[in-house]
């Protein structure tokens, strides 16, 4: 088995604004000193755990993402006969096991939200409800072993893949939770077996401004001319370069050395790369795409990004063809100057009708 799985795509967009910054528009960054649109790993991360792909593919295996999982046992507990005061003490324990507490003083019940979003599994959110069950028929606060038999992702895909960090809490104040000591306890945050890079278009680009208007429909024109509402719209259009990196090992050993759900997961997250585009703007934009080329790699050696292949702005009038020949002669570069770290690589390439998803699939499964 292959240690590593790299993953180098060309996407295309039309007019678009799928990932936007603080003011509205499409994200951008200075590459090869010159203006690029990007798509940030996040934003691609997220559109891919959530779409249909892998809810079909692994809708067993997606954890879930929440600051809540105290309001929810708080309640839980309450409406079934345990005294507020003590609910809302046990529903901050549990709810401090994924993270730190956030905790104001005039409001007590704000412990019960963690600080940061926490990535929970399905067999955490279980164990989290087996151990409700049991406080209520026992009438009794959780014990400290009980608390650290919560945490478990043996087979959360979206974990093992992506990983998640959790906040270390330090020792609480009793005052914070009605004089009840909580221990102190180390979150280790799980490291991810799939590193993304952030997007980038392989040329220069422009953000552009869309001025536009609504007409009201009830308007007839006879005492009023113009639109009913007008206002401006960033968007941006170019060819992305993306790159992913799987580590193999680490993704069994986050699976708890499950093979079969591996493959499903590889099969899932490539086929969701390919074809999934983030869902920003898209009622506005209609920019959903698929990848029109895709490199995948196998082997032992030092991952590398490619980037590089367009520090040197692409340009002219075919730039996806000049793409995939600058793509092509960087990674033939490194591999004749660092000796080969690749020891298998297949392609993916829609334009020029060669390879397949299927094939890809079948490539990228671990042995």
């Amino acid at each position: 088995m292959s240690r590593f799985i790299q993953l180098h795509l060309l996407t295309s967009y039309p007019p678009s604004c799928v990932n936007r910054d603080d003011l509205g528009r499409p994200k951008t960054a200075v590459f090869g000193n010159c203006q690029r649109l990007r798509i940030s790993s996040q934003s691609l991360k997220r559109a891919w755990r959530t779409s249909d792909v892998f809810v079909k593919a692994l809708k067993d295996h997606i954890g879930t993402r929440t600051r809540r999982l105290g309001t929810k046992v708080f309640e839980d507990l309450k409406k079934n006969g345990i005294d507020e005061k003590q609910a809302l003490v046990w529903a901050s324990m549990i709810a401090a096991q994924f993270g730190a507490p956030k905790i104001e003083k005039e409001k007590p019940s704000a412990s019960l939200e963690i600080s940061q979003l926490a990535h929970i599994s399905r067999e955490e959110l279980k164990a989290v409800d087996d151990l409700v069950t049991r406080l209520l028929a026992e009438k009794r606060p959780p014990k400290e072993e009980e608390l650290n038999l919560i945490r478990r992702t043996e087979s959360t895909v979206d974990i093992a893949m992506f990983g998640r960090m959790m906040a270390k809490r330090g020792a609480l104040k009793a005052a914070d939770f009605h004089d009840v000591d909580l221990p102190e306890r180390d979150h280790h945050s799980e490291d991810g077996a799939v590193q993304v890079a952030h997007a980038l278009t392989v040329h220069k680009v422009q953000v552009e401004d869309d001025y536009f208007t609504a007409v009201d429909d009830l308007n007839k024109a006879e005492e009023e001319r113009g639109s009913g509402h007008l206002g401006e719209m960033a968007f941006g259009a170019g060819l992305f370069y993306l790159n992913i990196t799987i580590n193999c090992e680490l993704l069994l050993e986050n699976l708890g050395n499950d093979r079969k759900l591996a493959n499903t997961a590889l099969s899932a997250l490539l086929e969701a790369a390919a074809t999934i585009s983030p869902t920003g703007k898209q009622n506005s934009f209609g920019s959903h795409t698929y990848a029109s080329f895709i490199l995948a790699e196998k082997g032992d050696g030092q991952p590398r990004n490619l980037s590089v292949a367009f520090l040197k702005p692409i340009s002219g009038e075919d730039v996806l063809d000049r793409a995939i020949q600058s793509l092509t002669e960087v990674r033939d570069g490194f591999e004749k100057v660092y000796g080969e770290t690749v020891t298998d690589s297949q392609i993916l390439d829609a334009i020029h009708r060669k390879g397949s998803l299927k094939a890809l699939k079948a490539f990228v499964a671990v042995d």
